[in-house]
């Protein structure tokens, strides 16, 4: 019966990132827990996780409105990175 419950740890890493999307099952989410309180890697993957989760989200929320290059100045940024990139591998 407990068989069930015991994942390994990629299986854990791999239903914490589901979670963190809303995309995990109940059963999922208890044996992560299960897996979580046995695990301090786990434990801890998961607390970053969710930590970048919140970072990312919240820088998400706020995107810059109207500052977007134009199609020219991209151009012209993408050759100064190129020299610059070729000037760097010349040294």
């Amino acid at each position: 019966m407990f068989k069930r419950f015991i994942i390994s740890c990629n299986e854990a890493t791999t239903i914490c990132d589901k979670n963190q999307y809303g995309e995990a099952t109940i059963f999922e989410k208890i044996k992560l827990s299960l897996h979580i309180f046995v695990c301090a890697y786990c434990k801890k993957y998961t607390e970053q996780n969710s930590l970048m989760t919140h970072f990312f989200n919240s820088y998400l929320e706020n995107p810059c409105k109207g500052n977007h290059l134009e199609e020219s100045e991209k151009a012209e940024l993408e050759k100064t990175l190129l020299d610059e990139i070729k000037k760097s591998q010349k040294k």
